[in-house]
């Protein structure tokens, strides 16, 4: 079936649904298939729920013209998205990285809905199907939109730049994430640099943080907008950086007081004030659009519970994310410090040795205590007075009451598997 044909039943539609039990009324339904799953064997409840067209990919779901058979339903998802791309007049920014893309996107997005009708990624949805459907949430209406593209492995950012077509880019870092499917840090650099190949093959443009000596190098024969600190020769050149603990920055004529904590969100900062200044966004718009930009979603809150005060960046870890986390947290001068870290996930052969740097990148740090949950960090314990090591969480809840005192500043990190938000429940 071709492309526009199944454009025309799109168009038909009140939008995208792959999950039958969240149907709305005259949804496309997808059927996708998974490993524990198969999408096509829900068609029928799907449009018994209120889904006006299904999209199937297996002959004997096919119960009238309301069932469109395809080869296969994810790469229709897919060819559909790219189709609806190129039919709207919209700028799209492409973003990737090892760390802080969430929270990025969210800030790119806090600047440029000052002046454009604007859309971006919900939640975390960057890999194969969340781009597509991405993608098909935009419609006439928008003018600017913001695409976030996870990958672990390679070649996974080439596939999803040929389905979203970025007119811009921006890679937030390097990092050492998800080293099992890369194959390393040299893997992941490789791989996320999957984003300025497409970009520089088709003469589109990259913003580069330009005090990334890795990201300067590869992008200096790019189209690109650069920023950086004390850097006067860049389009956007911030002046100062504090962090107390909130990030605050300067630019020109503006100071930007923000609610994000840790120096490494700075970065995150600096490079949505510099796509806004590109758009045209006001400084006082920019400076509007991130002063009332509040985490969530366990990404760098600082909260407060009880007579305690808590860094709660428990969404997800990687050694990177870590020791930024750590380093801005040594920094703090807080009282009754308390760092809780629990394992970090998909790092393939190289996890026993980044779990035992990090438990070394903390050990002499007497004034802070730590409880560190998982079992890779506890095939490290050793038996420093100021550190302790539970294989599981349960353990460390059991062992809670007599951890934390009243009055404490706490650090809360892990990958996501974790769940180190449940630490909350204890306080």
């Amino acid at each position: 079936m071709e492309r526009k044909e199944i454009y025309n039943y799109f168009l038909q539609s009140s939008g995208i649904a792959t999950d039958n039990r969240k149907i709305q009324k005259d949804n496309l339904f997808v059927a996708l298939k998974g490993d524990n799953f198969n999408g096509n064997k829900f068609a029928l409840s799907a449009i018994e729920n209120g889904a006006k067209f299904a999209i199937i990919d297996e002959a004997e779901y096919k119960i009238d013209d309301r069932f469109i058979l395809v080869d296969n339903s994810l790469t229709a998802l897919q060819d559909l998205a790219n189709f609806h791309r190129n039919q709207l007049n919209i700028t799209i920014i492409g973003l990737t990285g090892s760390n802080g893309k969430t929270t990025t996107k969210e800030l790119i997005y806090a600047v440029l809905s000052q002046k454009f009708n604007t859309k971006a990624t919900i939640g975390n949805l960057n890999n194969h199907i969340g781009v597509p459907l991405t993608l098909l949430s935009f419609d006439t209406s928008t003018e600017m939109g913001i695409v976030e593209m996870g990958a672990n492995h390679q070649k996974e950012i080439e596939m999803l730049c040929e389905i979203c077509q970025p007119d811009y880019g921006y890679i937030t870092n390097f990092g050492k994430a998800h080293l099992e499917g890369f194959g390393g840090t040299e893997g992941v650099i490789k791989g996320k640099s999957e984003l300025y190949q497409f970009l520089s093959s088709n003469n589109k443009t990259v913003f580069v943080n330009t005090d990334d000596s890795i990201q300067n190098e590869k992008t200096e024969n790019l189209k690109r907008i650069t920023f950086g600190y004390n850097a006067p020769n860049n389009f956007v050149n911030i002046t100062n950086i504090e962090t107390n603990p909130m990030v605050k920055i300067e630019f020109e004529d503006t100071t930007i007081q923000s609610h994000l904590i840790g120096l490494y969100n700075a970065n995150n900062i600096n490079a949505a004030v510099t796509i806004g200044k590109h758009f045209g966004v006001s400084n006082e718009k920019i400076k509007f659009g991130l002063e009332n930009y509040i985490p969530n979603n366990n990404r760098s809150q600082l909260l407060e519970k009880n007579s305690n005060k808590i860094i709660l960046d428990a969404y997800n870890a990687n050694p990177s994310s870590m020791n930024a986390a750590l380093t801005n947290f040594f920094q703090l001068e807080e009282q009754n410090k308390v760092a809780i870290l629990g394992d970090m996930f998909e790092l393939g052969n190289e996890s026993s040795e980044e779990h035992n740097k990090l438990v070394a990148f903390c050990f002499h740090h007497e004034d802070i205590k730590f409880h560190f949950i998982g079992k890779d960090f506890f095939a490290h314990k050793n038996a420093n007075t100021n550190m302790t090591f539970h294989e599981t969480f349960e353990s460390f809840q059991s062992a809670f009451p007599n951890q934390i005192s009243e009055n404490s500043f706490l650090l809360i990190k892990g990958s996501r598997g974790m769940s180190l938000e449940r630490t909350l429940d204890l306080l």
